[in-house]
């Protein structure tokens, strides 16, 4: 199972688990490495919301490459919940490869508040 963040790294950047270019080379040869049997791989694919406008088209992007990826690597894509406005949260069993889904409203995330440092006057020297 992956989540990447970021469908290719720049050119000129470090390869980088957070990008989809780099994570599923390292997930597929990680199962190979374990014995799985090229042949046998099939594949979901879950995600590439657009939650928010200000990070642009990157859920479409990963979509599509996470896509082209699978086409180029023969890879039988099973099923797919790719795209729309809300985050998914997915529970995948390796055991039998069943995954469930639950699209996660706006209600659902909880507002995470930060802690306010005391104020004081002392100062404390590590």
């Amino acid at each position: 199972m992956n989540h990447f963040l970021l469908a290719k790294e720049p050119e000129l950047g470090a390869a980088n688990h957070r990008y989809g270019s780099h994570a599923m080379e390292l997930l597929i040869n990680d199962l190979l490495k374990k014995g799985a049997a090229r042949g046998r791989l099939k594949a979901k694919l879950f995600g590439g919301a657009m939650m928010q406008n200000s990070f642009g088209k990157i859920g479409r992007a990963n979509a599509e490459f996470a896509l082209q990826f699978l086409e180029n690597e023969d890879i039988p894509l099973v099923s797919q919940s790719l795209l729309g406005t809300q985050a998914r949260r997915i529970r995948f069993s390796p055991v039998d490869g069943q995954a469930q889904q639950r699209l996660v409203s706006e209600a659902d995330v909880p507002a995470i508040e930060l802690p306010k440092p005391p104020v004081t006057d002392d100062i404390t020297f590590f």
